[in-house]
């Protein structure tokens, strides 16, 4: 029998009913491991399984950069005490106009049963962003901030100039005279510039259910 095709609908309520699960049983797998890429990696395994038993989808990898790619979905994983993960770098405009993707966090708190010797990942949140909302939150605010105050591409450069956009002059130029053009929506995340972004979710926790395009799943 031919399984129904993924839809993002259905990965939500499936990341809701699959968050309820795993939180409720132990795991001796975990027990003791402390490396978050670990439990980030048994996580997003665990979940493409669950999905599998009900649903035909396409498996992202390296190549596709992200775990859904006929979705636009990537998912997350990270511990409460530091809500954050990393992901790949494509351009500085990404700070400004978003991902270009969806994020589907999971955000657990993981806790060791000694005498079971067995590890508990209570999953507290489960949030999807919508790609317009990924981008920057201070980056955007500012932007928006100088289009409503009717600022030119001078101030736009300036602007990003200091917020050390890894853009050189020419691409800075170009950038601002896009965002003159079109107004980028607020971003929520914040991301921080390295080698690869890495994306900080606080806000997101913070506002999923109360701002538009960020939803509380779990």
């Amino acid at each position: 029998m031919t399984t129904p095709a993924l839809t993002i609908a259905a990965l939500i309520e499936s990341a809701e009913a699959f968050a309820i699960l795993e939180s409720s049983h132990g795991e001796p797998r975990l027990y003791g491991v402390t490396d978050g890429k670990a439990v980030g990696t048994y996580l997003e395994h665990k979940f493409r399984a669950f999905l599998a038993e009900s649903f035909t989808f396409e498996i992202g990898n390296s190549a596709k950069g992200i775990d859904f790619p006929t979705l636009g979905v990537d998912m997350k994983t990270t511990s409460i005490r530091q809500p954050q993960s990393s992901c790949p770098f494509k351009s500085a405009r990404q700070k400004v106009y978003g991902l270009g993707y969806a994020l589907l966090v999971f955000v657990y708190e993981k806790s060791d049963d000694a005498d079971a010797r067995t590890a508990r990942l209570d999953i507290q949140h489960v949030i999807y962003v919508e790609p317009s909302r990924t981008g920057d939150f201070q980056t955007t605010r500012g932007i928006r901030e100088i289009i409503e105050r009717e600022g030119d591409t001078d101030d736009l450069i300036a602007f990003m100039s200091d917020r050390n956009l890894p853009l050189d002059d020419i691409g800075m130029s170009r950038l601002a005279e896009e965002i003159l053009a079109t107004k980028p929506e607020q971003g929520y995340l914040a991301i921080i510039n390295a080698f690869q972004w890495r994306l900080q979710y606080n806000r997101v926790i913070k506002q999923a259910g109360i701002v538009c395009g960020i939803h509380r799943v779990k």
